[in-house]
C-alpha cells in the first residue's frame, strides 16, 4: 500500500513534525518520508486544511463475538471502528462465553489477524464474570490480554478486587474497574434526580458510583497497584480521582463520549436509545466531566460501543437493554463540544495506548503507518446507509454532524469514508 498524504497538519506530541503542515509518504505500510513538500509517483490524497494523527484507540468496546455475533461480529465491528478513525480497540469480556481463559483470548486474536484494526481482548477478573473466583489471568496475559475487568459487571467483593490488584503486579498488567455499588444502584434504570422524579422512575444515585471509586482508590493505595476506572460519570467521581492523583495514587480514568454530550433531560420522551449505564447524568456532572477532561484528571474518552438488535431497544424503556453504538460518531461529538484537535488526539489516540501499555502509534519516518486523517469543519450525515455496525441503536442516526474521518490507515491497509 503506497500513498502520499498532502498538506496535512500533523497532530502528534511524539512527532518532530507536531503542529506542522507536511506531506507524508507511505510505502508498503511504512512512513518513509515526512517533509514540507514531497513529489512521488504514487496515489495522493489532498489533506489541505485537515489533520493527520495517530489512529484512534478505544479502551471500552463491546463486540458480540464470541457468542453474540447477531449483535456485532469482528468484521462489522472493525469496519465501524475503521470508519470512525480507530486503528485499535480493546474488547470488553461481555460475551457468551465471557473472555475468562486463554482459549477465548487466543480465538479473538486469531480471528482478528490481517485486519486493519488491531484487537486487544480484555480478560475477565473473575470466572464467568460472577465476582466469586479469580479467572486465569496470568494464562490470559501470556496469550495476549493486556488488562483485566469484569466488564459491565462491577466487582462487588472488595477482597476479590484486592487479590486481583496484587496478583497482576507480578506480570505488569492492569485492573480496570467499572465503578458501581449494586446494593445502592439496585434495579434502577436512570440517574436519580429531578428527571427521574418527573418520569416516576426509581433512580441510580451518583453515590453508587462514587462509593466504588472510593473503595478501589483505597485498595490501590494500600496495594500500590495501578487502577483504571472506566466510564466515570459524576461530579464527585472527578473530584475523587483528581485528589487521588494529587496524592500520587496510580490511577487513570476514562469517560464515555455520550456522557459528555447528553444529560438526563434526553430521557423525557422515554426513548430507550438514550438508556445507557452509567446513566446520563445532570448538566452539573457534564460540566465537571468536561473540566476534568481539560485539566488532565480524565485521561481518555471511550465509545462504550454497545450494539443491540432492534428487539432489545425498540421496547418499553424499563425492559430495554443499556447501550449506544459509538465508534463512528465519537470524533464528531467531541468536535461538536468545541474541543481542539490536540486535546481530541490526546484523549482518543495517545493516552489510551499509554493506559493499556501497548506500542505508541507515532508519525515519524520509519514507523508503521498507523494514522487517521480527519477534518474538524467537514460535515456529514450519519445515515443508516453509512452505518457500518450491524446494529443501529444510536440516537445520532439521521443527524448532520461536524467533524469527519476521511481516511484510516494501519497494517498496510487503508479505509476511506
Amino acid at each position: 500500500m503506497n500513498l502520499l498524504i498532502k498538506s496535512a497538519t500533523v497532530v502528534d506530541p511524539a512527532s518532530p513534525f507536531n503542529n506542522k503542515v507536511a506531506d507524508i509518504l507511505i510505502e508498503k505500510g511504512i512512513i518513509t518520508k515526512i517533509a514540507k513538500a514531497i513529489d512521488a509517483d504514487v496515489k495522493s490524497v489532498d489533506a489541505g486544511g485537515q489533520y493527520v494523527a495517530p489512529g484512534f484507540f478505544d479502551l471500552n468496546c463491546n463486540i458480540g463475538e464470541l457468542g453474540l455475533e447477531v449483535k456485532e461480529d469482528l468484521q462489522t465491528g472493525t469496519a465501524a471502528a475503521a470508519a470512525g478513525g480507530y486503528t485499535g480497540i480493546a474488547l470488553m469480556p461481555n460475551t457468551q462465553p465471557p473472555v475468562h481463559s486463554k482459549a477465548e483470548v487466543e480465538y479473538l486474536l486469531n480471528r482478528a489477524k490481517g485486519n486493519l484494526v488491531d484487537i486487544y481482548p480484555l480478560g475477565a477478573i473473575s470466572a464467568n464474570r460472577e465476582g466469586k473466583d479469580m479467572a486465569e489471568m496470568f494464562d490470559m496475559f501470556k496469550s495476549g490480554a493486556k488488562a483485566f475487568t469484569d466488564g459491565n459487571h462491577p466487582v462487588q467483593d472488595a477482597g476479590l478486587m484486592e487479590r486481583a490488584m496484587l496478583y497482576v503486579q507480578n506480570f505488569g498488567a492492569k485492573v480496570i474497574s467499572y465503578p458501581e455499588d449494586t446494593s445502592i444502584a439496585g434495579k434502577a434504570k436512570v440517574n436519580e434526580g429531578i428527571v427521574s422524579t418527573m418520569l416516576g422512575m426509581k433512580g441510580i444515585p451518583a453515590l453508587a458510583e462514587e462509593l466504588m471509586i472510593a473503595r478501589d482508590l483505597y485498595l490501590a493505595e494500600d496495594t500500590g497497584s495501578e487502577i483504571h476506572f472506566t466510564t466515570i460519570s459524576t461530579q464527585h467521581a472527578v473530584e475523587l480521582i483528581r485528589d487521588a492523583k494529587r496524592k500520587g495514587i496510580k490511577v487513570t480514568c476514562d469517560v464515555a463520549v455520550h456522557n459528555l454530550v447528553l444529560t438526563d433531560d434526553a430521557l423525557m420522551g422515554f426513548d430507550s436509545l438514550y438508556k445507557v449505564k452509567p446513566p446520563l447524568r445532570t448538566q452539573k456532572d457534564v460540566d465537571a466531566l468536561l473540566a476534568g477532561l481539560q485539566d488532565g484528571t480524565i485521561d481518555a474518552v471511550v465509545t462504550q460501543h454497545t450494539p443491540h438488535e432492534i428487539e432489545f431497544k425498540d421496547v418499553e424503556f424499563e425492559v430495554a437493554e443499556y447501550g449506544i453504538i459509538g465508534l463512528q460518531t465519537a470524533l464528531s461529538l467531541l468536535v461538536g463540544l468545541g474541543l481542539p484537535a490536540a486535546l481530541i488526539v490526546e484523549k482518543l489516540s495517545v493516552n489510551p495506548r499509554k493506559i493499556l501499555k501497548v506500542d505508541a502509534a507515532v508519525l515519524a519516518e520509519g514507523a508503521p503507518a498507523n494514522l487517521v486523517v480527519f477534518g474538524m469543519d467537514a460535515g456529514w450525515e450519519y445515515g443508516r446507509a453509512v452505518n457500518r455496525s450491524k446494529s443501529y441503536n444510536s440516537p445520532f442516526i439521521g443527524q448532520n454532524l461536524k467533524g469527519k474521518v476521511l481516511l484510516t490507515c494501519n497494517n498496510n491497509q487503508i479505509f476511506k469514508n
